[in-house]
């Protein structure tokens, strides 16, 4: 047995979702927020059985792709302003982090 957590961003939450309903995959759906970015994230926990676990990562995969935005800064609190940039910047976000762990026991009451 093994436990999935899936970090995706919200954009591909709804895609995902539907995609692993459509597999017979059961996840519970977490509301999450980004460090980096500060914005909305949906974290999936997803358990599975060991043999399963390349086919829900397929899925993952191709329901969560990555993309460019825009975002601005945030200005520094204190330290060297001198690297400090003022206007917005284009970065890669989205895709899925995922972590697959291991379970020692399963119960359901």
């Amino acid at each position: 047995m093994k436990l999935i957590v899936a970090v995706v961003q919200d954009q591909d939450s709804n895609r995902l979702s539907s995609a692993l309903t459509k597999n017979d995959f059961r996840a519970t759906k977490l509301a999450s927020t980004g460090g980096f970015l500060r914005s909305g994230n949906t974290t999936f926990l997803i358990g599975t059985d060991e043999k399963l676990v390349d086919k829900l990562l397929g899925i993952i995969k191709e329901n969560c792709r990555s993309r460019d935005q825009m975002v601005a800064p945030v200005s520094p609190m204190g330290g060297n302003a001198d690297s400090y940039i003022p206007y917005p910047v284009e970065v890669e976000v989205g895709g899925a982090t995922v972590f697959v762990l291991p379970i020692e026991h399963f119960h359901h009451f």
